[in-house]
């Protein structure tokens, strides 16, 4: 008669493993610990990066100190109070920078930094494109994507494109764009 052997280490040969070098068991640590840790900095609000921050970090502190661990099998304990101080401290990193001088606006910390700049780039990147197309379709583009875009009686007399042949037109220019988009970066519109 055989005994059935539970294949599935605990955290505390994990964590043994993981000392002696092993890349599978901290793989095996992260599986199972990753989504109490980014349950811990999600509470927090953070912007995108400085949440990754957060969650690297953790990490790191296990990495540099996972020998020092008392009770091994209440790792998700500590990774959650490491994540918690972690966001804590970017939090205070962030208050500690020197206050902007009376009557400065704030910044809209809801808007992720990240995302404006990539999308600043891909703004000035289409932009480009848009000189590459003929001058009546892109004349019509530009002035369709304008804030106050005039009406199509006044694209028309403006870029001599009659009325009925607007829409078709920005159609056709939109798909060269996209087109150019595609070629040049493998990406969609």
């Amino acid at each position: 008669m055989s005994v059935a052997v539970d294949p599935t280490p605990t955290t505390t040969q994990l964590l043994r493993s993981a000392g002696a070098g092993d890349p599978g068991a901290w793989k095996e640590i992260v599986r199972r610990y990753e989504p109490a840790v980014a349950a811990m900095v999600v509470t927090y609000r953070l912007q995108e990066a400085d949440a990754r921050d957060a969650t690297q970090r953790t990490w790191l502190r296990l990495l540099e100190s996972h020998q020092q661990i008392r009770e091994p099998e209440a790792l998700g304990g500590w990774l959650k109070t490491t994540a918690r101080r972690e966001c804590l401290r970017i939090l205070a990193e962030q208050r500690r920078i020197d206050p902007l001088p009376e009557g400065t606006e704030c910044p809209d910390t809801t808007v992720d930094v990240e995302r404006s700049v990539l999308d600043t780039d891909q703004a000035r990147h289409l932009r480009g494109l848009l000189t590459t197309l003929p001058a009546r379709s892109f004349a019509l583009i530009n002035s369709l994507f304008q804030d106050n875009p005039p009406g199509y009686a006044q694209l028309s007399a403006s870029t001599g494109i009659p009325v009925g042949s607007i829409g078709p037109t920005r159609a056709r220019a939109l798909r060269k764009l996209r087109r150019l988009v595609e070629e040049g970066s493998g990406c969609a519109v």
